[in-house]
This record gives structure tokens, C-alpha cells and sequence, in this order.
């Protein structure tokens, strides 16, 4: 091969190969090598050079092993070899198909790229933006097209849900239909920093799609999967799919986005590179960081005031720093959270992450659930991939003492973002609605898992608590001094004043008589 051929990757069906070898590609992108002989690679490299083309028996022999006189047998074995690491689920077919009497030929989705040149030629647009590019129909079935089509307006529909990225028009997209696109140029042609892109191959009632999605501004691949199902239901099946991509691929694309603002140089950030920086700060999650937060987003604020992001995120900012003591309940700060709170409802009704953080803001500085809830609820009609909100509903059910509501709303935020990283809120969540259940040893499985997540004050009262309500007198030991760590000297009557208002009086009750019976002072 050339030295051009030599740079250029390959990118499929959550694989990337190249002249060094075949890799397959983690749901982080990580490059992990494929165990292949030099004559599978150089076998899998002309098949890729010729995608969707028939290659003659003759021809692959001749370019695998040049000079050589080799039997037809040691071709099929290195094809079956391929197709052992390329194909998880044979029923749908293979990425290599045979072609009777002529030859076989490679049907995967590729994309081509030099990352060489590709990091020297692409311009990065300022704001977060995707295009989802047409699915290639693999099917032999012309109407497999209108369920790919089908399938891409699902996934575009359901990503425009997250306000704060920019996904493009649908016709825009016409120009690539139909067409292998290298997704390098087509992000440059159109504009965007990311490129989701993937195909459809059907097989009797089987269907599987296959995604991956590219930052064009790196030439990284963010991430790749595939997605097997049944055409009993293709509009359900449409559903379920779009739902799983769009949830997989959000916080790939929000943890790129922090990657890109946490290398710009401080001085050159906008209002919404001072508010992500911010949450990158919040994800520490220690005092310094929050502190670091709040001046990001004072900045943001300055500069745009009516900057819906940032005045949710401060509120739920200040809340978290009120829960840890890391600022009085009665100051200025905690005022500040619910001033913003407010208004971020009142004036960002659009916007269902700002929704998200102000409504469970003033659930827990005022008692004001039904103002909470009725934030959840509009921010899950406006996007119902948007699994934090899920999550914090399920905090404030649990408050409520509604557990089996709670249950089931936790459990949808941990099937719609299981990588999300403020999961500890669902363990949460499942700990006090549990507790409130009196189902004591699940309860205490839960608040484990939170603290796993998240050591802070919140779990570790519930998981005190829940010693007291079991007996466990030695692990309550163990965990008061693990809270005396983070909570001076804790006692009943302390812990009481720093639950949320909006915890019911039955909640409240359960939760402190467990810390009596752990021995907890009651002053």
C-alpha cells in the first residue's frame, strides 16, 4: 500500500482498522487490539478498500498471498476467522458476505479518514452542534430505506430535545442520502463539530443498527455500538433504539464538550464556556471547586443575565454547598439560591436541565414541592431521554413519602443514563424511599451504593439511620465516624435542620427514630 493508504483509518460497526491492525473501539473510544494474523488483517484491508464491491476469490488470494500458490481452503478459514471477531450475533449476517460463484465482499458502514491531515483542515465551530447524517440501508430490501430514514428523524427529533445543543435541519442532510460520506468532510461541509452516522442490515425479521459518533475537531470516535431487535413493531423498535442512542451518546457529548472548554485558554471563554467550565468544577465536588464554580458562573451571569444555564446551575450549586456545610443555611448564599431558583423557572421554561435544577432548588431550601414536581413534569414532557430529571423526581417523591412512585422514577433515570455521574442522586433516591418503606436491608444496600458514588453527609445519615433501624450497632459505630468527619458533631436534633423542607413529617420521623436507635445524641 501507498503511504496515503497506509495513514488512513477505517472506522465500523464500533471498529477502527488501520495498516497496524483491527481495534475495537469501548463505549469510552478507547482503541482495545483484536487478536488477527497478518493474512486476516491483509485480507480485512482489500475487502475494506473495496467496500460494497464483489472481490474475486482470485484477486483476494492474489493480493493476501502474492507469489504464492495457496489452496482456496486457507482463504475460507481466514474469512471464518474474520467473521468470528467482526460478527457477535451471525443471525443478522455477516459484515463479510459471500456472493455465490463470484467472490465475497465487506457491507459494514466505513468511515475514511487521514487523521493526519484531518486535524490540520477541519475548522471547530464555536457552539456544540451534530448532525445526524442518513443511515446506509446494508438490507438487500429497498424498504428497509424508509425504516432507516424512519429511524434517523427518531434519533434527530429526540437529540433536539437537549437544548443545549444544536442539531441540523433534516434537509441539509438530503445531499449525503444514499452515499458513503467520510464524516470528516461531511462536519466540515456542514458546519458542525460532531457527526452521528450508522446502517441498518436486516435479515428475515432481525434488524441491526449499527452508530457511531464523531468529534470532527479531533478525529476521536466518542463513541460506537449496535443495536439488535425485531420487526414486529418496527415504529416501537424505531422508539426503542432512538432512545437508546440518544441516551447513550448525550453524555459522551457533554464529557467532549468539557474535555474542549477545560483546554481553552481562560480569557477567551463566552457565557457558555464559563458555565460548563463551572459544572466540571461541580463534579469535584469539593469546597475549592464549588467555590471556583460560583465565580465561573457569577461571570456568566455578568455577562448574560437572563443565561438560563447558569442561574440553574448556580441555585443547585448553592444547595449542594448548603447540604455539605460548606455555607450556613441562614446566609446570603442560600438566599441567593432560591432568588435565582425562582426566577430560572419563571424566565427558562423552555430549558428542561434548568427546570431540573431550580425545581429540586426550592424542593429543598422551601418546602415547595408542587412547584418542584410541576418543574419535573414539564421538563420530561420537553425531553423524556433526560434521565437527571427522572432522578431528582424521584428524590422529591421519596420526601414525599410516595416510595413506590420513587421506585419507578429512579429506575427510569438509571435505565435512561446508568453513566450518568450524579447517579448517587437515584441511590439516594432508592435509599429513602426504601427507608420509608420500612424494607430496612435493601434500604442499606442503596445507601452503600450511594456512598460508593458520593461519601458526603446525606448517604452516610441514611446509612447511620438504617444500622439503628437493623441492629447493626457496631457498622452504626463505624458510620457515625465516618459523618463525624464531614458533620462536626453530629446529633439528632443537628441532622433534623439540615433535611430538606420539603421532607415529609412520616419521612422525617422514620429517618430519625433509626438514629436514636443508632445512639445518636439527641443534642
Amino acid at each position: 500500500m501507498s503511504g496515503e493508504e497506509a495513514a488512513e483509518n477505517l472506522l465500523f460497526d464500533g471498529f477502527e482498522l488501520n495498516r497496524r491492525g483491527l481495534f475495537r473501539l469501548d463505549p469510552t473510544g478507547k482503541a482495545l487490539p483484536v487478536a488477527l494474523g497478518s493474512r486476516a488483517l491483509d485480507l480485512l484491508l482489500l475487502l475494506a478498500k473495496h467496500g460494497g464491491m464483489v472481490v474475486s476469490k482470485h484477486d483476494l488470494m492474489a493480493g493476501v498471498w502474492p507469489g504464492l500458490a495457496v489452496e482456496e481452503s486457507n482463504l475460507t478459514k481466514q474469512i471464518s476467522a474474520l467473521r468470528r471477531e467482526l460478527d457477535r450475533n451471525p443471525g443478522l449476517g455477516s459484515c463479510i458476505q459471500t456472493v455465490p460463484g463470484r467472490g465475497y465482499r465487506f457491507v459494514a458502514t466505513m468511515t475514511r479518514t487521514d487523521r493526519t491531515t484531518a486535524k490540520t483542515t477541519l475548522a471547530a465551530p464555536e457552539e456544540p452542534s451534530i448532525a445526524v447524517l442518513p443511515f446506509q440501508n446494508l438490507s438487500s430490501d429497498p424498504e428497509q430505506y424508509y425504516f432507516a430514514e424512519g429511524l434517523v428523524e427518531e434519533i434527530t427529533t429526540a437529540i433536539a430535545r437537549f437544548p443545549w445543543l444544536f442539531v441540523l435541519a433534516r434537509r441539509s442532510r438530503f445531499a449525503y442520502k444514499g452515499k458513503a460520506v467520510d464524516a470528516w468532510k461531511a462536519a466540515r461541509e456542514l458546519g458542525v463539530r460532531y457527526v452521528l452516522q450508522g446502517s441498518v442490515r436486516k435479515d428475515s425479521n432481525r434488524v441491526r443498527i449499527s452508530a457511531a459518533l464523531i468529534d470532527a475537531t479531533t478525529t476521536h470516535h466518542i463513541w460506537g455500538d449496535r443495536f439488535d431487535g425485531t420487526l414486529g413493531d418496527i415504529f416501537a423498535l424505531q422508539d426503542r433504539i432512538a432512545a437508546a442512542v440518544v441516551c447513550a451518546i448525550e453524555p459522551r457529548l457533554r464529557l467532549a464538550e468539557l474535555e474542549r472548554v477545560i483546554r481553552k485558554p481562560a480569557e477567551s471563554l463566552d457565557v457558555y464556556d464559563l458555565d460548563l467550565r463551572a459544572l466540571a468544577h461541580m463534579s469535584q465536588r469539593t469546597k475549592e471547586s464549588f467555590g471556583k464554580a460560583s465565580q465561573l458562573l457569577h461571570r456568566a451571569l455578568k455577562l448574560d443575565p437572563a443565561y438560563g444555564s447558569a442561574m440553574g446551575r448556580l441555585g443547585y450549586l448553592r444547595l449542594m454547598q448548603a447540604a455539605r456545610h460548606w455555607v450556613p443555611r441562614s446566609g446570603s448564599e442560600v438566599a441567593e439560591g432560591i432568588a435565582i431558583a425562582r426566577r430560572a423557572i419563571a424566565e427558562a421554561r423552555d430549558d428542561p436541565e434548568v427546570l431540573t435544577a431550580a425545581g429540586q432548588t426550592l424542593a429543598f431550601f422551601t418546602g415547595e414541592t408542587e412547584t418542584a414536581l410541576g418543574a419535573f413534569d414539564r421538563a420530561i414532557d420537553l425531553n423524556p431521554n433526560y434521565g437527571h430529571a427522572f432522578g431528582q423526581q424521584a428524590m422529591v417523591l421519596a420526601w414525599l413519602n410516595r416510595p413506590e412512585d420513587a421506585i419507578a422514577a429512579a429506575q427510569k433515570a438509571i435505565n435512561l443514563s446508568p453513566h450518568d455521574p450524579d447517579m448517587f442522586v437515584c441511590w439516594l433516591a432508592l435509599t429513602m424511599a426504601n427507608l420509608a418503606a420500612a424494607r430496612w436491608e435493601e434500604a442499606l444496600l442503596w445507601a452503600d451504593y450511594a456512598l460508593l458514588e458520593n461519601a458526603g453527609a446525606p448517604a452516610l445519615r441514611l446509612k447511620l439511620s438504617l444500622c439503628g433501624h437493623l441492629g447493626r450497632h457496631e457498622e452504626a459505630h463505624a458510620c457515625l465516624r465516618r459523618l463525624r468527619e464531614v458533620h462536626a458533631e453530629p446529633t439528632v436534633a443537628a441532622i433534623k435542620g439540615d433535611l430538606g423542607k420539603g421532607m415529609s413529617a412520616d419521612v422525617v420521623a422514620c429517618l430519625t427514630e433509626g438514629l436514636h436507635k443508632a445512639s445518636l445524641p439527641a443534642k
